[in-house]
């Protein structure tokens, strides 16, 4: 499925009426290099929206090393990643700085909504302060395996993304603990799924009362 270059701004009805999740697929044939292909292009349209925090969630560390390898090189996005040898002081760093991504992004909706200007107010005189800002205007992504999720049950705190990206199916179970650790109360699932797992993902939405839409093909429709 293609997806459109059609980029507008944050919904300034998304934080009043608080929607909840709403869930997607997009399908593409039965080739890897389509399906890494068709996220990059999806990530290449979504995360120029300014501080868009977005989770992709992978089933192993050997496609959390693809995906990262694959979209590193896009410009508008501060990307990290979760897997199981990471450190803990350096994985505790990740997702504090996920969180105050999260913080970033609604202060940009609720700007939007209160018709107020953008970046107003600080001015830099240097190259440092011009990069920083920069930092905080690009979407920023954690890819993480599910072994490596935010642990509810230890303490730590979800994440709370705005779109969450399931580029590999998993089972019910983890497609509902991959909501409840990374996606925010109104967040977007979108689910890059290839042919033969469609009858997976409608198995998905029937035991869990969910409903999957095809997704758009104006990716700005859903976001």
């Amino acid at each position: 499925m293609a997806v459109t270059d059609a980029i507008e701004e944050p919904s300034p009805s998304s934080n009043f009426s608080q929607p909840p999740p709403r869930h997607f697929y997009v399908t593409v044939v039965d080739r890897l290099h389509f399906k890494m292909d068709t996220l990059v292009h999806l990530l290449g349209v979504a995360a120029r929206r300014p501080a868009l925090p977005i989770v992709v969630c992978c089933t192993s560390r050997d496609q959390l090393d693809a995906v990262c390898s694959a979209v590193s090189n896009l410009p508008f996005i501060s990307l990290a990643s979760l897997y199981s040898d990471l450190a803990e002081s350096d994985r505790n760093v990740i997702l504090e700085e996920f969180r105050k991504a999260t913080v970033r992004w609604s202060q940009i909706v609720n700007a939007g909504q209160s018709g107020g200007g953008g970046s107003g107010g600080e001015t830099g005189n240097n190259n440092d302060e011009s990069n920083t800002n920069n930092n905080k205007t690009k979407s920023h992504m954690i890819v993480v395996t599910d072994a490596c999720l935010p642990l509810l049950a230890l303490g730590e705190a979800p994440v709370s993304a705005r779109v969450l990206i399931n580029y590999e199916l998993p089972s019910k179970e983890t497609y509902l603990r991959r909501m409840a650790t990374c996606l925010a109360a109104d967040g977007i699932v979108i689910n890059v799924v290839v042919g033969g797992e469609v009858i997976t993902l409608k198995n998905i939405e029937e035991s869990s009362s969910l409903v999957i839409a095809e997704m758009p093909i104006n990716i700005s429709e859903i976001l």
